[in-house]
């Protein structure tokens, strides 16, 4: 699984349920008896529907900004991992020439006894 994953499921698990519940709005209903008041109904149908629709807006404007916010995070994680291989990769190869060189002192000392 990769690494950004997590912080990123993190950042939007908390939302879901508030999404999900005004993405799935309760619409009035048609009765059997509101043949005559068609209109009405429709438009409050409609007004509804904008409703949900704005609120919509809102939460994933919110969740927009969230997934901003741990992309930035994710990309300080990232240079600063970066910045930590480097110093690991110049330490390793500074450990590696001296043990070469300790290596060639000793085979030296060897030989020359």
């Amino acid at each position: 699984m990769p690494a950004w994953l997590i912080p990123a499921l993190k950042a939007v698990l908390p939302h879901v349920g508030t999404i999900v519940s005004t993405a799935a709005p309760v619409f009035t209903k048609k009765n059997a008896d509101a043949a005559p008041n068609q209109t009405a109904l429709l438009q409050q149908q409609i007004t509804e529907l904008q409703a949900a629709a704005s609120a919509n807006d809102a939460h994933i404007k919110d969740l927009a900004a969230q997934i901003q916010k741990a992309v930035e995070v994710l990309e300080m994680g990232a240079a600063l991992a970066e910045r930590r291989h480097r110093r690991i990769v110049v330490l390793c190869s500074a450990a590696t020439a001296l043990s070469v060189i300790s290596l060639g002192v000793s085979l030296f000392i060897f030989v020359g006894r």
